[in-house]
């Protein structure tokens, strides 16, 4: 089931008004609690968003207006232009999932395609509508457009979408030719999944030709008079340059004159034809040149019972015709006829109980980076953890210091000089407020000498003295992880300066393994295109055994579990079931039948190949019966070095985003990091590590 949609088109005016009001209409008849965002509007500043006007005022929508929106098209620039699509992303899944938290039901709309490259804002949607989990309606704009073309449209930005995870529910063929819509539906119905719902919308003259209040607003125009009209829907333009008799054989029902301020003849013989019964309605008349007609021709027409809107203007009258044929028609909050109409029409083209059963229906599978990051950071945000970062003056470890404090992520210790740290802090420019963070070195701690007595405790049977305790306790390390053993921080990350047996030591000889657990491992979680895997071990056991391959793998579903992800093991090897021999097959084997017999209630398979764990076709090919071939999201692999060269290699060839090492089986959280970390990296493992200090 999904509470929201993303409304999105090819191109300009192709008439998402249309379904959004009949949509919002729709659902409003369920519930009360509708939200409508748009993640980037293209206005100028000061200015508001029509269509966010529109549907807040007509359905009364209390979300205020500023929260109805993340970007303006402007600032989402400066954030692409400064290589922080990550962070535009991210700012829109959580604009997004609080209004989420708050509604029965969110609709979502897509960019404008005003004023930028076309390609750019289309795949702009497609990657908002991918992170944010959540199906599309896709509206195309059908005018002046052949059977064929509408066809090739459709079923290239249907395929647009889903190429990428983004379920289409509904495809809908808007400003379709008068008389064409079955003929439309059913070309586009031999070409789509069936799964898409196909609406065709005729064109209507009503929706699609501007009022004369839009071309005032447009033009800038002054209203002499005739204010109250200005919602007359002009349907065609002539100019009055003519004679009168000439002038008045080309009159139509809804005309807009353009014509000189001083042609006095043709202003008079305009309203009066507006009166006759033998011409048609006048919508309304431009005076160009910036001149106003005589005072006793606005006398007169101020005499008269029924006036027509009438507007001045200081540009020419070629260049009035111009400007008003470009001018595209919108719905106003204001105009309740087009309102009504474009409800109706949304009533009469789209199956609205279809439309409803397809909501309550979808479910999505994809779990993209920045969704998955965005789960991990306000999971950690839902009850604040103490992480302790014994590399304090690292350059990349005091920025990644910076974005968690900004965000509110966790509470920090960092081990190091203050002095020195104050001075990093500065050379980097950063804001970082380093009254918020608690910053100690180890040997002039209050804490130096408790630490010292209670890893003297720990280790005397193991030959360790209180003075080479003390020693110890001077390592970074050592004291980090001591923080750790005795609840005065709740995990620690390590590791950007410092080798990984450097880090985890202390952990295996005091903090230790769960019981019931006898292997420390490690995982990766890889954030690729459409999907998280978790890879283990990729860091820590060179050559395991089948029992902690086991271990390993139960361990890994434990650490998928507490992250969100549904765990379907797979223990990798170079043969699938049971074709293979030899020593390296059978050690797989005996594992997985081991970590099934220790928890039956856990898919696994193995042994089995990479790609049947992880492609559909293959794994139908090789595994047909098995719960996990083709769907696999734990991998385990048989040795540190299969593990370490696969997860680096998709890491590099595929630019996904590899998340760890998260160490797993010790009592408490510690945290190793790759030397070579980015910012990022730093960031994500405190992230983690926050989340395991909060399952105890």
């Amino acid at each position: 089931m999904t509470n929201a949609i993303y409304l999105t088109t090819t191109e300009p005016f192709s008439g998402k008004s249309i379904f959004a009001l009949g949509l919002v209409n729709l659902l409003a008849s369920k519930t009360d609690k509708i939200s409508y965002f748009k993640p980037i509007v293209t206005v100028k500043k000061n200015e508001r968003d029509r269509r966010l006007e529109l549907i807040k005022k007509h359905f009364k929508l209390a979300l205020p207006y500023e929260d109805m929106y993340a970007f303006t098209i402007e600032k989402a620039f400066k954030e692409i232009n400064r290589n922080n699509e990550a962070g535009l992303i991210d700012t829109i899944i959580d604009k997004f999932q609080r209004i989420r938290e708050n509604s029965d039901f969110v609709v979502v709309e897509g960019t404008d395609f005003a004023g930028v490259t076309t390609n750019l804002e289309f795949n702009g949607n497609v990657a908002i509508a991918k992170n944010l989990g959540i199906p599309a309606a896709i509206i195309l704009n059908c005018a002046h457009k052949s059977a064929l073309e509408i066809v090739e449209q459709g079923l290239a930005t249907v395929n647009s979408f889903t190429a990428e995870g983004v379920q289409v529910l509904t495809l809908v063929a808007n400003k379709v030719e008068a008389g064409k819509e079955t003929e439309i539906k059913s070309k586009l119905r031999e070409v789509l999944d069936p799964s898409v719902l196909i609406c065709t919308i005729p064109s209507h003259m009503e929706l699609s030709n501007p009022t004369m209040e839009e071309i005032r607003e447009s033009m800038g125009a002054k209203v002499i008079l005739g204010e109250k009209h200005l919602t007359n829907r002009v349907d065609h333009t002539i100019v009055g340059a003519m004679q009168l008799r000439n002038f008045l054989q080309r009159l139509q029902n809804n005309t807009l004159v353009i014509t000189p301020g001083d042609r006095g003849d043709i202003i008079i013989g305009a309203l009066q034809a507006n009166i006759s019964k033998n011409f048609g309605k006048i919508s309304g008349l431009i005076l160009s040149g910036g001149m106003v007609p005589e005072d006793s021709i606005v006398q007169l027409i101020e005499g008269l019972e029924t006036v027509v809107p009438i507007l001045q203007v200081e540009e020419p009258t070629f260049e009035v015709v111009t400007e008003v044929s470009n001018i595209k028609a919108r719905i106003a909050a204001e105009d309740k006829e087009k309102i009504a109409i474009a409800i109706r029409l949304f009533e009469q083209a789209v199956d609205e109980k279809a439309l409803t059963d397809k909501l309550i229906g979808f479910h999505s599978d994809v779990l993209t980076p920045r969704m998955f990051q965005y789960q991990l950071v306000k999971r950690a945000k839902s009850s604040i953890k103490h992480i302790v970062l014994p590399e304090g003056e690292e350059d990349r470890v005091l920025l990644a210091a910076d974005q968690l404090i900004k965000q509110g992520v966790v509470r920090l210790t960092l081990l190091g000089n203050r002095e020195s740290i104050e001075l990093t802090a500065k050379r980097l420019n950063l804001s970082l407020d380093l009254n918020s963070i608690q910053i100690e070195s180890p040997l002039s701690s209050p804490r130096f000498e408790s630490y010292a007595e209670t890893l003297y405790e720990q280790r005397k049977s193991k030959g360790l003295s209180l003075e080479m305790a003390r020693d110890l306790m001077q390592d970074v390390s050592y004291f980090g992880t001591m923080m750790v053993y005795r609840g005065d921080a709740d995990g620690m990350v390590s590791g950007a300066i410092h080798t990984t047996q450097h880090t985890i030591r202390p952990a295996l000889q005091f903090v230790k393994t769960k019981p019931g657990n006898s292997t420390v491992s490690s995982v990766f979680f890889m954030c690729l295109p459409n999907r998280v895997s978790v890879f283990g071990d990729c860091a820590v056991i060179p050559n395991p055994s089948a029992e902690q391959l086991a271990d390993i793998a139960i361990s890994s579903a434990e650490s998928a579990q507490m992250l969100g992800i549904e765990p379907k093991i797979a223990m990798l090897s170079y043969s699938s079931g049971t074709s293979g021999e030899g020593e390296e097959v059978e050690k797989v084997r005996k594992a997985t039948q081991l970590a099934k017999e220790r928890r039956p209630d856990l898919k696994i398979e193995g042994p089995i190949q990479y790609d049947a764990a992880v492609d559909p076709v293959v794994g139908k090919q090789k595994l047909p019966n098995s719960e996990v071939a083709g769907q696999a999201s734990v991998l385990i692999f048989p040795d540190l070095n299969t593990g370490n060269n696969t997860y680096k290699a998709v890491q590099r060839e595929t630019g996904a985003i590899a998340i760890g090492p998260m160490l797993q089986g010790l009592n408490k959280p510690v945290n190793d990091l790759s030397r070579g970390c980015s910012v990022v990296d730093i960031f994500n493992t405190v992230v983690i590590t926050a989340i395991q200090a909060q399952e105890g």
